[in-house]
Formats: C-alpha cells, structure tokens, sequence
C-alpha cells in the first residue's frame, strides 16, 4: 500500500497590531503564492495573545485587506486568544519533562548579570534559575532549558543557517511574568495543530526559527520546512513596520500595490496587471511563482541575536 502524500499547508500569521502594510503584504502575497502553487491549503491565523500591544478593530481591518487583495484563505480563521488552554497544556508537558522551569529573574537583573559576566548588557537568559530557589514577591515567568550546540536550519530561502541557543539566546521564555503565553511556545503549538508544512515569512522572524525547531522536537512535533522572504525596508535601511512610519494599505489601488510586491518577491508582472483585478494578479503571481528570481536576501549569514526579549 502507498503512502498518501502529505498536502501543502501554509500559513500567514499577523498580529492585530495595526493594519497591514507593504512589509507584511509582501510576507502574506509570498506565503500565500508559494502554497497555492503547490496545489496547498493556506490558512490565516490572528495572533492576538499580547493584549497590551494590539489595536482594536486590526483584525477585522487585517482580515478585510487580505480579501480585497485577493488573497482567500482556507477554513476559518484561527485566533490565538481562544486557544490558551492547548497552551497551558503544552506547558505543563514540558515541565513534566523537566525542559521546562520557573525563573523569577528581572530583564534588568540579567542585563546586570551579563554587564558583570561578558561586558555587554544582553538579554541573553543564562539560566540563572535553573538550579536555585525563586524569589517568593514575583510572579515567574517559565523557560525552556536548550542545549550549547549548534542548531542549523536549511532555509528554502537563504540556505544553510545555524545558531547556538544557548550562547546566541539563552533559555528563553514560554509564559511570561504578566501571565501571558509567548510567541515562541503558541506558535510551535498551532503550527504542529494546523499540520503546517511549510512556514513562508519574513526574515526578520529568522532568528527565531532554530528555538522553534529545538521546541518542536521537544514536545515531539514535526518540524515544517522554512522559507524566510527579504524583508522589505525603508529609505534608511529600516525594517518597514508602523514604528518606522509604514502607511496602511489602500484598497483603492490594491492591483497596483501587488504588481508592486510581485516585482519585490522576483517577478515582473506585465504592466497591463497594474489595471486589472486583484485576483487576476493573484492569479497570474500562481502561475508564474515557479519562476521567480530570488532576490538579494539580507540576511545576516550567522545569528547575532541578543535573546527573546519581547518574549520575556
């Protein structure tokens, strides 16, 4: 008997922070051509597990834009927020297994401790409180023990990547001290829940891709394939994002803008998509994907991160 083939899955996974920009047009458009030329399912999940930093209505904002721009997602949309309990289990696996521990360690005491330890203050978690008593005034955060090993991944995208967790991030954290799951553990969770094959996104999320592999294998998930795009940028070299002054998309021009990312993504649309409708630049960006030009990717060759720190 033959084996069923394994169907794409791919993913677009926003957070309702604001609404959506070029940048993230750009890491949608590409994950989303990527699966649909695979024959695949594409799915769309709302991370909204970080209260304080989103904008009310974003969602829906985000969800009408991906419509308009043509981009149709498989299933209904899943949302972080009502999944804390497969969370909090995958937690409790963990600390079962013993990855996983309380620290009660403030960002400030660990840029102090690494101050004195190295000379530079990183958030690099050193694992401080994996072996002593906590503090009994603070509430913990948990965090994951990792290895001091290199950790390469074979990006579809940039090639070979690899990082040594516990030099280049430390222990890093699955709960935060306020009481809320970080992205690092909800992620792994719904990838491994949805069957994602394979995740398409910027490269501003590499960084975090080794931690996510070593968790998946922790708690015995598959590990998906990776293609992380080029980050598109502003005039100083920054990552475009609301901080550095991205603008909303705008409906009005929605086949324009797409030519626009298809050329950024390594195809040349004919000039005569500029006019046509959303879907048929959809469209035309499925048939062509195969043969899209990577561009020059800036990644930065080898990790130089300095820990989760929204994580913590």
């Amino acid at each position: 008997m033959s084996t069923p083939q394994v169907t794409y899955r791919g993913r677009f996974a926003p957070s309702p922070t604001g609404p959506l920009h070029f940048g993230s047009l750009v890491a949608a458009l590409g994950s989303y051509l990527r699966a649909r030329s695979s024959g695949g399912h594409w799915y769309v999940r709302i991370e909204d597990i970080d209260p304080p930093r989103e904008v009310p209505g974003a969602a829906s904002d985000i969800l009408n834009t991906l419509a308009a721009f043509g981009l149709e997602w498989d299933g209904e949309v899943t949302y972080q927020s009502r999944r804390t309990d497969r969370y909090a289990a995958a937690l409790e696996t963990l600390i079962a297994q013993g990855a996983a521990y309380p620290c009660s360690c403030t960002r400030n005491e660990i840029r102090a401790y690494n101050r004195a330890r190295i000379g530079s203050a990183s958030t690099v978690y050193p694992g401080l409180c994996r072996d002593r008593p906590l503090r009994s005034d603070r509430r913990p955060a948990f965090r994951l023990r990792v290895p001091d090993s290199r950790l390469e991944v074979q990006d579809l995208e940039v090639g070979v990547y690899a990082m040594n967790l516990a030099q280049q991030c430390g222990d890093f954290a699955l709960k935060r001290r306020d009481g809320l799951f970080a992205y690092q553990l909800a992620v792994v969770v719904d990838d491994a829940a949805q069957g994602i094959t394979e995740v398409v996104r910027g490269q501003d999320l590499l960084d975090s891709t080794p931690g996510q592999i070593f968790l998946q294998r922790t708690l015995g998930f598959p590990n998906p394939a990776y293609m992380h795009l080029p980050v598109v940028t502003n005039s100083e070299g920054q990552k475009l994002s609301k901080q550095t002054g991205a603008q909303a998309l705008s409906l009005d021009s929605a086949a324009h803008t797409l030519c626009e990312a298809l050329a950024f993504l390594g195809l040349t649309p004919p000039n005569e998509m500029r006019h046509a409708a959303a879907k048929d630049v959809v469209a035309w960006g499925i048939t062509h994907w195969a043969s899209r030009r990577s561009p020059a990717t800036a990644h930065p060759g080898q990790a130089k991160m300095q820990g989760f720190s929204q994580d913590q």
